[in-house]
């Protein structure tokens, strides 16, 4: 008879967290459902089994480490569990944490990309990585040092980086975030991580090509957020932190912070956010340009209005509006497009002011000025999402008639756009148009029989 050996590092961190077994068993459950993956049946017996020292089955352990992550707020691997890696276990943490060089990081993250394996893609957001950038202390790398070859990198060098970077900016605007994703990993792994690893004509040289380098991991996590994979996205903005960061360009670091804020809302997990937002506001604040500035503080006013703080979160979305005017013709940096022209990224994050705080004529308002505020062929795919949220608000404003409208005018720009996030868009319209059509309204009749042909193409 085999006696299994009692797991005492993870009881005693299930003590810590002072949760009984029944509710980590349900926590486990979320995580799980989150990654996508098949539904669990782990309950309270489970646990006493993985306690008593019994391993638990295939991704669970992974499932189990990011909830007691959460509930701890650290980070905690299979071997903090007292659960032991098989041969074939990747790293749960690759792409969470800051060493001294991010592309030590990023290249594993890319390898299992262009691999297909679905390790990454299925990762579960971390609460606890959210902290990370408030208490990261920078460490530059000696990449001088580092140089592996004679070539020397100029500006020339970083402007082909950044020209390229923003054709893939441009497709994934246009087309949604699935076409050219390989590509864009291919060519970061490939031509920009060598160039980040190489001699420097001078030390601005190399602050700027961190930076594009950084542009284009965001890219990545912006990619990946559009696709569903939350988990992903996450170790993607860490690093593209971690590179904005080593490059020293003021402002960058904390718009990444941003970033980071931005998707914790979006997915209600707004542990952080409002700290993340305003760390960074404050390290751009007066030394960034007004357009940029106002990109910083509208999403500072939306986490206050998640936080119920109405007053102060109104006056922070006024004082991004008047910013926008403040100097029109201040040239906005590189890093700071990454959504389009920051009036048009200021409107659509005061509409979500607005609509936290409950005002949804203000709401959708702001959305159309939005959608008109950018190029609609090259910024397709979120103008039809500033359109699809204009139309949930008067929807629940009792405007259905003017809502299927704007419903039309977003699916008008969503052909050849391959987003999770649209589908989720048109398929969400299609659950609330149910009780009119079922009324016999032919507009929403009408556009429902659209959104079927648009979901089967």
């Amino acid at each position: 008879m085999t006696t299994r050996t009692p797991n005492h590092k993870l009881r005693d961190l299930v003590a810590e967290s002072g949760l009984t077994y029944e509710s980590l068993a349900k926590a486990v459950r979320a995580v799980a459902a989150e990654c996508g993956g098949a539904a669990l049946q782990t309950n309270k017996s489970a646990v006493e089994h993985w306690i008593a020292g019994t391993t638990p089955r295939g991704d669970t352990g992974r499932y189990l480490a990011v909830a007691l992550s959460r509930r701890l707020g650290r980070l905690l691997t299979h071997a903090d569990l007292g659960l032991a890696a098989d041969s074939g276990e990747e790293d749960d943490t690759i792409g969470l944490t800051f060493g001294a060089d991010p592309l030590d990081a990023l290249l594993p993250m890319w390898r299992y990309e262009l691999d297909r394996r679905s390790f990454l893609t299925t990762s579960a957001y971390s609460v606890a990585a959210a902290a990370l950038p408030l208490s990261y202390v920078q460490e530059i790398a000696a990449r001088t040092a580092a140089a592996r070859t004679g070539h020397t990198v100029g500006m020339a060098e970083v402007a082909a980086v950044r020209d390229m970077i923003g054709l893939f900016s441009e497709m994934d605007e246009r087309h949604g975030g699935q076409h050219g994703r390989s590509a864009l990993v291919t060519y970061l792994r490939d031509d920009v991580a060598p160039l980040c690893r190489g001699r420097f004509r001078t030390e601005e040289v190399r602050r700027q090509m961190l930076s594009a380098a950084s542009r284009g991991v965001h890219l990545l996590g912006w990619k990946s957020y559009d696709a569903g994979q939350q988990g992903l996205a996450q170790r993607y903005y860490l690093q593209s932190y971690a590179l904005a960061t080593e490059s020293g360009i003021t402002g960058h670091d904390g718009f990444v912070m941003r970033t980071m804020a931005m998707q914790g809302l979006k997915i209600h997990r707004p542990e952080h956010c409002q700290s993340l937002a305003e760390t960074g506001l404050n390290r751009a604040k007066g030394k960034v340009d007004s357009q940029t500035e106002a990109l910083f503080r509208v999403v500072h006013a939306h986490t206050l209005a998640k936080a119920g703080q109405r007053r102060p979160a109104l006056v922070e979305a006024e004082k991004a509006r008047i910013l926008l005017t403040a100097a029109p013709g201040d040239e906005v940096p590189f890093w700071a497009l990454a959504w389009g022209p920051p009036t048009a990224a200021v409107y659509s994050r005061t509409a979500k002011v607005y609509e936290t705080l409950g005002d949804r004529r203000a709401a959708a308002e702001q959305y159309a000025y939005a959608a008109a505020s950018r190029p609609a062929g090259t910024y397709a795919r979120i103008v039809a999402l500033d359109l699809v949220a204009a139309a949930e608000m008067h929807l629940t404003r009792g405007g259905i008639e003017q809502a299927c409208a704007t419903w039309s005018q977003a699916m008008d720009h969503m052909d050849g756009v391959r987003s999770v996030r649209t589908r989720k868009a048109v398929t969400s319209m299609r659950r609330d148009l149910a009780r009119f059509r079922a009324r016999g309204l032919r507009c929403a009749a009408e556009l429902d029989e659209r959104a079927r042909d648009f979901l089967t193409s």
